[in-house]
């Protein structure tokens, strides 16, 4: 599955040795990198500054060109809680995750990617507590910083809201209702290795943590704390960026709306078998021939949402939303147009030509 070619590090060489003998950590932090050895030193500081020790730190570099190597060695030649490998080829992103989840031996699994970092010192500590006291939940989930390429905080996602236990299901179906995923990225996300086995899903690029935590909430719910512990960077060298430009979401939103298609229906309130549904099912086969590469994958996406839409009812959606589509976009114009900005002059009455301007404000 894996390269053969790689470095492995004095402590994971040990670690596979002695992993019988010794008690596994509470915790398995996960840094799967790639090109980010100018922000590796933040995420690494980051883990190594928590109040909770009880952690191993596994860092997997996927061949990088950029001194990430350095790097990471002379970190883990400072403590011995980490273990690290760099590969001699490059693997993937996603498989590089997997690598990183299959080396795991903690009870509970924190991913910390290359460019973020843990907002808080007590991160860890306190999504350990969260799970340790929810035992209905598969993962714990924080509110997260958002950082630029400078490490400035810009802004808070909170989308979650509620604090406490959410209901695996209805988590689902709130991601679907709002097109997004709420849950997170993984470096905001801990979770139970137990409920993981069968790790991410690699034909994904983009949404692949988003169909990931689905699995996850399918089996449990999840706890919330709207306290930002995490931070997420965004920057132009992201996968996330490179990926949106190519337009990978559309696509792999199909694929997962069609694999937990069961409750899709449910994010709508509506019944599978109405006309309301059809619709929205159509509007997604529709956009995605429209917008997507036919792959197989998609392809086979899209037949698995077509198994209620017959060609009849393809053809009656079709025509509704030709005749439909004008005023959604009319609707959608007038909703986003600009307030209409009055001039200054036009805000003041103006008397004879030889009077100054009078304010229209009333004088005590």
């Amino acid at each position: 599955m894996y390269s053969s070619q790689y470095l492995v590090s004095p402590a994971l060489a040990r670690g596979r040795r002695a992993r019988v003998d010794r008690p596994a950590p509470k915790i398995s932090v996960l840094i799967p990198t790639y090109q980010y050895a100018r922000f590796l030193p933040e995420a690494i500081e980051s883990v190594l500054a928590q109040d909770f020790g009880d952690f191993e730190l596994l860092i997997s570099d996927d061949d990088s060109t950029d001194g990430s190597a350095e790097v990471i060695r002379r970190y883990a030649a400072k403590d011995e809680r980490i273990r690290y490998l760099i590969h001699k080829n490059n693997i993937g992103m996603v498989p590089n995750w997997n690598w990183c989840l299959h080396q795991a031996t903690g009870d509970y699994v924190k991913y910390l990617f290359g460019d973020d970092c843990l907002q808080s010192r007590n991160a860890l500590g306190r999504m350990a507590e969260m799970l340790d006291k929810e035992p209905r939940a598969v993962m714990a989930v924080a509110a997260r910083s958002i950082l630029d390429a400078d490490s400035h905080a810009v802004e808070v996602w909170d989308h979650l809201g509620r604090p406490g236990y959410h209901n695996g299901v209805d988590a689902i179906i709130r991601c679907i209702q709002k097109d997004r995923n709420l849950i997170g990225e993984p470096s905001s996300v801990m979770f139970r290795r137990a409920a993981a086995t069968r790790a991410f899903d690699p034909s994904f690029r983009q949404l692949v943590d988003q169909e990931m935590w689905f699995h996850l909430l399918s089996e449990g719910g999840l706890v919330y704390d709207p306290t930002p512990l995490c931070a997420f960077r965004h920057h132009e060298a992201q996968q996330t960026v490179v990926n949106r430009k190519e337009q990978v979401a559309s696509a792999e939103g199909l694929r997962i709306v069609s694999r937990y298609s069961q409750y899709f229906a449910q994010s709508v309130g509506i019944e599978p078998s109405s006309l309301a549904m059809r619709r929205r099912i159509f509007r997604r086969i529709y956009y995605s021939r429209k917008n997507c590469q036919r792959t197989p994958l998609i392809i086979a996406a899209e037949h698995t949402l077509q198994s209620d839409l017959t060609p009849q009812w393809y053809l009656v959606c079709w025509i509704l939303h030709r005749i439909m589509k004008p005023f959604e976009n009319l609707q959608r114009f007038l909703v986003k147009r600009p307030a209409v900005r009055i001039p200054e002059e036009l805000m003041t009455v103006r008397g004879p030509a030889t009077a100054a301007p009078v304010s229209t404000r009333s004088v005590a």
